[in-house]
This record gives structure tokens, sequence and C-alpha cells, in this order.
């Protein structure tokens, strides 16, 4: 894609962020860990951050086009898997969450450095990665090339790299 047209296309980027203009806490409460957790649930480590700002989020979605990325609201109205854990940035060491899935299943998950703490995606300031770690346009991947499964009973790790904004494209740290 030629620098003019990958500029031309950052509203499609902005309008695939993730659903952060709606309500935060909802899938909180049914997403957090207990201590000692036994599942299911997904350990996600998010790799490659830019800096130690702001917090890390984690949301899952179902793992279909039309409900990847969707308003909170609007998929916890009709009754479809949503749920988000957050957590401030770890001033070192690997960063880390832990969150709750319905039970044994593929979804597509999320994970936002949301480094300025607006709650809104920005993709000059924000990093954003997937679960397989698709590499990144100027669009919303596809939720096929997002997806994780979770095994019946115990936590499944996932690890997900991180992307930024880097010149005139989007991409992992030092690349």
């Amino acid at each position: 894609m030629k620098p003019i047209a990958a500029l031309a296309a950052l509203p499609l980027l902005l309008a695939a962020g993730p659903a952060l203009r709606s309500s935060p806490d909802l899938g909180k409460a049914e997403g957090r860990c207990r201590p000692g957790e036994t599942g299911p649930a997904l350990l996600v480590e998010a790799a490659g951050l830019k800096d130690r700002a702001g917090q890390i989020k984690v949301e899952v979605y179902p793992p279909n086009d039309t409900d990847f990325l969707a308003d909170d609201n609007v998929l916890v109205a009709a009754g479809k898997v949503f749920r988000r854990v957050e957590a401030p940035t770890p001033k070192s060491g690997a960063a880390v969450l832990c969150i709750r899935i319905p039970g044994p299943g593929t979804y597509s998950l999320v994970v936002l450095h949301d480094r300025d703490m607006d709650r809104k995606f920005n993709y000059k300031v924000d990093g954003i990665g997937f679960a397989s770690n698709p590499k990144l346009g100027w669009s919303k991947p596809k939720a096929s090339s997002t997806r994780v499964v979770v095994r019946s009973g115990g936590v499944s790790r996932v690890s997900v790299v991180l992307n930024y904004k880097n010149g005139l494209g989007v991409g992992p740290v030092g690349r």
C-alpha cells in the first residue's frame, strides 16, 4: 500500500479499535480471575511493551467478524461473550493478565496498551495486539486471525505481541 493510501485509511483503523468508548465496567466481574484460578481461563502475556506507561487491557469476544470488536453494550445485551480485565502496566517484568472464559471453545482476543489512560484507542499513542499475532495493516484483522482455543479445565497461556504506530506503519517495537 502506498504511504498516501495508508494515511487515507487511518479512519478505518480508528473505527476498528476495541469498544473502549462504551461502558468501562462491562465484562469485568465475569473476566476477573480468582486467587488460585483453576479455569477455564487465559493467562495472557502482553509482549513488546513500548514503555511502562498507562494500563494493559485484555478483552475477549466471540470469534466471528460481526461480533469481533463490537460495542460491549450490544454484546452483553444480546447475551454474547464479552470479558474484560485491566491492570496497571507493571513497572518491570512481564505484563501478564488472567481472564476467565465462559467455557472451553474458540474466542477472539485483543490486548490494548492504553498508554495515556483515556479509555479510547488512539493509534498515535496506544499499542494493540491480537491472539495469534496477525500482521496488522490499516484496518482491523479478521476475527479468524485473532482466535485462541481454550481447552476444558485449567488455564491456557497465550502471548500477544503489541503493535504501535511506527512511521507510516503499525508493527512491533523495533521492527
